[in-house]
């Protein structure tokens, strides 16, 4: 039944009873870093590593993912297979190199924590809320530090004008964290957000525990140490999970230009309208969008945000269709060198 109240619902079991063997068990990902994991089953928690054969897949197991392990001891397993994703929560890795760095998997929702102190940020909240869109969760913004902010109506009011419909609670946590009990409800949720935002404090709230570790912030920009150093997944006492995850200092988008359409869904709707159907919103006669940030139907920093969004997508595409050409032609040329030496071949 532990695993139950973590996750494991009929789909979940479909999927690891069409895949699994005698001698193996489900169990879900509480922590991965660096080729190190740790999985939760029925009956245990016990460190584990991936499987010879899962080492050469291209899905890695990341926290929160389903698996399929086989028990080799009371302290170990190996880690078979990952189970097809629901959800994942993904950026682009740190660096110039364009992969894709998962940061949770099947998760229900993605919870959005931002200060009402120096950490308050709308750019920084509308790029989460594209890769929440993209990962396929409900995404949640919370509001977080109202005890420290004398104007709480204000910044609500500017983040509820980009949510997209995402729900945007108010909360201080070193009070009360009711607000994301009441999203949780027996669910696997994630928390994203800067180090210092208060991620920490809200998982040690709905844990009733001071199991993560706290400190305070930097008076001068309200940045906090990474006091939490890695992603993890802990259940709750009621039910559920939270994924626990470090702030991040780079948050490169990971995502699709419908992601993006759906987080700034107002300059989407107007986009329709447009004269031409290939608009790029720049001088084109009959251009909605363009009329609808001169009028102030869309805020110019909104509209100037999108833009910045959109380019760094299209800007990593071109990376990835590069890098997807390059591998390719290395290929190529090792298939063609080894005809070269093979015995049939040699003149």
């Amino acid at each position: 039944m532990f695993l139950e109240q973590i996750g494991a619902d009929a789909r979940v079991r479909e999927l690891f009873q069409t895949r699994a063997t005698a001698e193996t068990e489900l169990a879900r990902v509480s922590f991965a870093a660096q080729e190190q994991y740790r999985i939760l089953l029925e009956s245990a928690e016990c460190e584990a590593a991936p499987a010879g054969k899962l080492r050469w897949a291209d899905v890695l197991p990341a926290v929160g993912d389903w698996v399929i392990a086989q028990r080799v001891d009371s302290t170990l397993a190996w880690i078979e297979k990952v189970l097809p994703r629901r959800t994942q929560f993904s950026r682009k890795a740190a660096g110039r190199v364009g992969i894709e760095q998962v940061m949770a998997a099947n998760i229900d929702g993605a919870v959005i924590v931002c200060g009402l102190d120096g950490d308050f940020n709308l750019r920084r909240i509308e790029r989460y809320l594209v890769l929440t869109r993209e990962s396929g969760a409900e995404p949640v913004i919370v509001l977080n530090k109202a005890d420290l902010c004398d104007c709480i109506n204000a910044r609500l009011d500017q983040v509820s004008r980009i949510a997209g419909g995402a729900h945007v609670v108010v909360l201080s946590a070193v009070e009360s964290v009711a607000p994301v009990a009441e999203v949780v409800q027996g669910r696997t949720i994630a928390l994203f957000g800067s180090s210092g935002a208060g991620k920490s404090t809200i998982t040690n709230g709905l844990l009733g525990t001071a199991r993560q570790a706290t400190a305070s912030v930097r008076p001068a920009d309200s940045r906090g140490r990474h006091t939490t150093t890695s992603r993890m997944l802990i259940p709750l006492p009621g039910g559920g999970a939270i994924i626990d995850t470090p702030g991040m200092r780079e948050l490169q988008l990971w995502a699709s230009e419908e992601a993006l359409d759906e987080a700034f869904n107002e300059i989407a709707e107007l986009a329709q309208r447009c004269r031409f159907g290939d608009c790029t919103h720049a001088s084109e006669p009959g251009c909605a969008v363009r009329e609808g940030v001169e009028s102030g139907a869309i805020e110019r920093s909104r509209w100037e945000s999108y833009g910045k969004l959109q380019r760094e997508l299209r800007h990593h595409a071109v990376e990835q269709d590069a890098q997807a050409r390059s591998a390719e032609k290395k290929r190529w040329k090792a298939i063609h060198k080894s005809l070269r030496n093979h015995p049939k071949y040699r003149s």
